[in-house]
């Protein structure tokens, strides 16, 4: 087990849409916008996008095996936020990715998300199968 050094930033700007009729963000969004650093970061790193990946070496992407999410303050349409992303740590066949979700200084909420590497199973391309992390990508995150 290991841990990456990089954190990148993806910005958020708050829409009227992203939030319930009390205009507080609906909790959804914050577990969309984590899925979305999870790409960005990647990218950010210097690892192609999925579809580009898949041609190469197999990898359609990074499923979430598990998610956890604390919210610790709202926030509403019209503020700039931050989604702050790293890998918290990496196992044999799965990583913990860690985002902050920030507005200015104020911790609005924090998410782990288990990811697995995953390419089509050999014997069932309707399934999918997590591959060992692979050393390239460990490498440009680290």
């Amino acid at each position: 087990m290991s841990q990456a050094t990089k954190t990148v930033t993806l910005d958020i700007d708050i829409a009227f849409g992203d939030c319930d009729p009390a205009g507080i963000v609906f909790f959804p969004n914050f577990s969309k916008w984590m899925d979305a650093s999870s790409l960005n970061y990647f990218v950010k790193c210097g690892v192609p996008v999925w579809r580009e990946l898949v041609k190469t070496t197999g990898i359609i992407g990074t499923p979430i095996l598990e998610l956890s999410i604390q919210f610790k303050q709202a926030a509403t349409y019209g503020e700039h936020i931050q989604v702050h992303t790293s890998i918290q740590e990496w196992r044999d066949k799965v990583f913990i990715q860690k985002h902050r979700v920030m507005r200015a200084d104020t911790l609005l909420c924090e998410g782990l998300e288990t990811r697995a590497f995953c390419i089509k199973h050999p014997d069932n391309p309707d399934r999918i199968k997590a591959i060992p992390i692979p050393a390239d990508i460990k490498s440009l995150c680290s």
